[in-house]
């Protein structure tokens, strides 16, 4: 996948698989993670070392990253250097060495990793209302995996999961910025082989959400709320209609949330909403952090405004303004190629449609008032509302809110 930019000399490309932590098995919980923390600790032709020289002597910047249905390792780098990036991945993909030492020093890593998660109720807030929300679906699986399944990874168990995952058709290369369809194939023809098996394939099965509340109980100076219900799946025609709603409840310093919890009475200095959209289903949810005497407090007022938008209450004014930050934000991102080809990668790895620019822009102004309130009445229903928080009190403070 390309994307042809002539106006910049940066190039930035991608490799995606579609694999990632839902993919996993519960004793392999974090694998897809790990593996890729690994394919930066050397190959059969370079050390670790030896690909960070090789990165920093080309001005790129090279990273990866784990999702729920997917993994990427990409680099952005200048034009004439682009074959020698995709050399560099390809080799990172192809030959990992998964030595033993590596694979026990970059274990200590993940796990502190775990624990700096951990020890941030504002980020953990987020995977413990997953868990809720999903208890026994892979989707509520955590992507970083828990402490005591890392801890157990064997050599055997990550070549397993590699040589399983790992093949060319399960994997695209994207590409965005000032390159040439025909030359970028040439080069991953070049150096990437196309010899592999077949993926056994992923299982989409619908899951079942029934309203909960989950307090967990740390000594922190805030309580952390997360509040929300499943959505619709990625592939829904309703997904505009979603960034409209999601825009609307805390997607900025105007939305309702950000305006009554903060601007209004000065509760919270992080409050905002937000949602995911998977194969088989998807997420919404808000999330506010408070000084715990105003936790019951707070968590009133964002019930308030997720019931009023299903009561019917988005004006014509607030869509207008969502619609218009939307597209704004969706102009502003795709001049970066950065921002482009991730855009490629993600829609085709998860077999999303992939629209143009004013396709889009057409989508999205053909959100209705009524489509809005008619969403939020299917999905803000509250024997379906999960509210998750972690503060310094016990379940039974806030039980009557369940």
């Amino acid at each position: 996948m390309t994307e042809h930019m002539p106006q910049v000399r940066s190039v930035a490309l991608g490799y995606w698989l579609g694999v990632g932590s839902r993919d996993e098995d519960d004793d392999v919980g974090g694998m897809s993670h790990f593996i890729e923390h690994l394919l930066f600790k050397g190959t059969k032709n370079r050390s670790s070392r030896e690909i960070s020289e090789a990165f920093d002597t080309l001005g790129a910047e090279f990273n990866a990253f784990t999702a729920k249905e997917y993994t990427c390792y990409y680099t952005r780098l200048i034009d004439q250097h682009v074959e020698t990036g995709i050399e560099i991945l390809s080799d990172m993909i192809q030959n990992p060495l998964f030595a033993t030492d590596d694979i026990q020093s970059e274990r200590k890593v993940v796990l502190e990793e775990i624990n700096l998660h951990e020890d941030s109720p504002d980020e953990r807030i987020h995977d413990l209302f997953m868990e809720a929300l999903w208890p026994t679906h892979a989707l509520g699986k955590p992507i970083l995996g828990h402490a005591e399944t890392v801890d157990s990874f064997t050599a055997e168990d990550v070549l397993g999961y590699y040589r399983q995952e790992y093949i060319p058709k399960n994997m695209i290369l994207a590409v965005a910025g000032n390159v040439d369809h025909d030359m970028i194939v040439e080069f991953a023809q070049k150096h990437f082989t196309s010899s592999g098996g077949d993926r056994v394939g992923r299982k989409h099965i619908a899951p079942h959400v029934e309203k909960k509340l989950d307090v967990y109980t740390k000594k922190t100076e805030q309580a952390h709320i997360c509040l929300g219900t499943e959505a619709i799946p990625a592939n829904d025609n309703r997904r505009y209609t979603l960034s409209i709603l999601d825009n609307i409840l805390g997607g900025g310093m105007s939305s309702r949330l950000f305006q009554e919890i903060r601007e209004k009475r000065g509760l919270a200095y992080s409050t905002y909403s937000y949602h995911s959209l998977y194969a088989e289903t998807g997420m919404v949810a808000a999330y506010a952090g408070t000084a715990p005497d105003n936790t019951e407090q707070v968590i009133k007022l964002v019930q308030e405004q997720i019931e009023g938008l299903a009561n019917g209450s988005a004006t014509d004014e607030e869509i207008y303004r969502a619609k218009e930050s939307i597209k704004g934000h969706l102009v502003l991102g795709l001049e970066s190629t950065g921002r482009r080809m991730t855009r490629l990668g993600k829609l085709e790895i998860t077999d999303s449609e992939i629209l143009s620019l004013d396709a889009l822009v057409e989508k999205i102004d053909a959100v209705t008032r009524a489509g809005v309130t008619e969403l939020a009445q299917e999905l803000f229903k509250p024997e379906k509302m999960v509210l998750t928080v972690i503060g310094p009190f016990e379940l039974e403070k806030l039980a009557h809110l369940a």
